[in-house]
C-alpha cells in the first residue's frame, strides 16, 4: 500500500516522560499512556526525556562532518577492521534488508568496552570497542550521548513493566541490568544519477526490546498502521519509540513489535540517530507469567517469522537475524564466541 498524507502524530500520543522522576502515582500515569501506546501501535513520540539538546546539536554537526568525507577517508573504520564487535562505518548498499540493498552509509557503535572485559576477551559478538573517526569531539560526544539515552532507556523499560501490572525492576532483574545496548548513526544520502531505489531502508521490525530514535527535521521514517503507511514526522526535541520483537514475545503479542520503514528524500541528506536498548546477550527471553497467549502473526510479518517460535539466547536471535544484513562479516560471528 502507499503512504497515506495521515501524520504519526496525529495517531499515536506525544508523551512527558519527565514525571518518570516523580512519584509513583505520576510514574503509573505515565506509565498507562506507554501502555495504550504500545497496544495500539507499538510506536510513541517521548518529550521531557532530560537528554540534553545541546549534545545532540554536537552530535548532529560531528555526523554531518564525518559524512562528508570522501569514501576512502570513511573506510579507514570500516566495519571489516571491528571485526566480532560489529564496529565501524558501512558505504551505501552495503546493508541488506530483507536481501535488497538499502540506500543509506552508517556508523555502527556501542557500548564502550575494552579488550579486558570478560565478555571481549570471550570474544562474544557485538561486544568490543567502538571505532571513532579522527575528529575532534567525535569520541566524547558519542559516549556523552550514548550514556543519555540509555538513561532514558532504564527509565521508560520501568515504566513499561508499570503499564504491565508488573514491578518496575521486572525487566531489569531479568534483562536489562548491563543491556546490550547498540547505537546507530545513520546518513540517507540525497539522491544522485547513479542511485537506485527509493528505499533508505525496507520494511523491517526491529530485534529487541526498545529503540529510541532520535530524526533530524527531515521526514522519511514510515510505520505501518492498521489503514496503509503513516510517515512519522519529526517532532522538535522528541524521541520516537518503537517496541522491538523481544517485547512482542514477552507480552505474548499483546505488545506488538511494529513494521517500519524509511524512505530516502529526493532533496536532501538526513540523518537518523536509533539506539537499541535490548535484553543481555546471554538473556533467554521467556512470556510474562499470566499473559495470555495470542494469535501469533508470521503472515503478518514482513519476514513470515515467528518471535514466539525460537529457542535459545537473545544474542543467537540477534546473531541470526544481523547476518542476513551483513552476509560479508556473518562467517567470523557464525564461529561463535570463543573461537578463532
Amino acid at each position: 500500500m502507499t503512504s497515506t498524507p495521515t501524520d504519526l502524530a496525529a495517531i499515536v500520543p506525544v508523551i512527558d516522560v519527565a514525571p518518570l522522576e516523580g512519584v509513583l502515582r505520576e510514574r503509573r500515569r505515565v506509565a498507562q499512556q506507554l501502555g495504550d501506546a504500545c497496544r495500539a501501535h507499538g510506536f510513541f513520540y517521548v518529550t521531557g526525556h532530560g537528554v540534553d539538546e545541546a549534545l545532540v546539536r554536537r552530535l548532529e554537526t560531528l555526523s554531518r562532518a564525518f559524512f562528508a568525507r570522501d569514501l576512502a577517508s570513511k573506510r579507514r573504520i570500516e566495519m571489516a577492521r571491528g571485526g566480532r564487535a560489529w564496529r565501524g562505518y558501512f558505504a551505501v548498499g552495503d546493508e541488506l534488508t530483507s536481501g535488497v540493498p538499502d540506500r543509506k552509509e552508517g556508523l555502527y557503535l556501542g557500548t564502550e568496552l575494552p579488550p579486558e572485559h570478560p565478555l571481549v576477551r570471550a570474544r562474544t559478538p557485538m561486544h568490543g570497542p567502538n571505532l571513532f573517526p579522527d575528529l575532534p569531539g567525535f569520541r566524547e560526544t558519542v559516549l556523552a550521548y550514548l550514556d543519555a539515552v540509555t538513561a532514558l532507556g532504564h527509565r521508560l523499560v520501568a515504566a513499561l513493566a508499570l503499564s504491565l501490572e508488573l514491578e518496575e525492576d521486572y525487566f531489569a532483574l531479568r534483562y536489562t541490568a548491563d543491556p546490550l545496548v547498540l547505537f546507530r548513526i545513520f546518513n540517507y544520502p540525497a539522491p544522485t544519477p547513479e542511485s537506485v531505489g527509493i528505499w533508505g531502508v525496507g520494511e523491517h521490525t526491529d530485534y529487541g526490546l526498545l529503540t529510541l530514535l532520535r530524526q533530524d527535521d527531515n521526514d522519511g521514517l514510515e510505520v505501518r498502521g492498521a489503514a496503509g503507511w503513516i510517515d512519522a514526522k519529526p517532532i522538535p526535541e522528541s524521541f520516537v519509540c518503537n517496541i522491538g520483537d523481544m517485547l512482542d514475545r514477552m507480552t505474548r503479542g499483546l505488545y506488538r513489535s511494529t513494521r517500519h520503514r524509511v524512505r530516502a528524500s529526493a532533496l536532501c541528506d538526513r540523518l537518523s540517530f536509533p539506539l537499541f536498548f535490548d535484553p543481555g546477550f546471554h538473556a533467554r527471553v521467556q512470556p510474562i507469567e499470566g499473559l495470555p497467549a495470542r494469535a501469533d502473526d508470521r503472515e503478518w510479518r514482513w519476514d513470515g517469522q515467528s518471535v514466539h517460535a525460537f529457542e535459545g539466547s537473545y544474542g543467537e536471535y540477534l546473531v541470526a537475524k544481523v547476518s542476513r544484513v551483513f552476509p560479508q562479516l556473518s562467517s567470523d560471528l557464525a564461529r561463535g564466541p570463543g573461537r578463532v
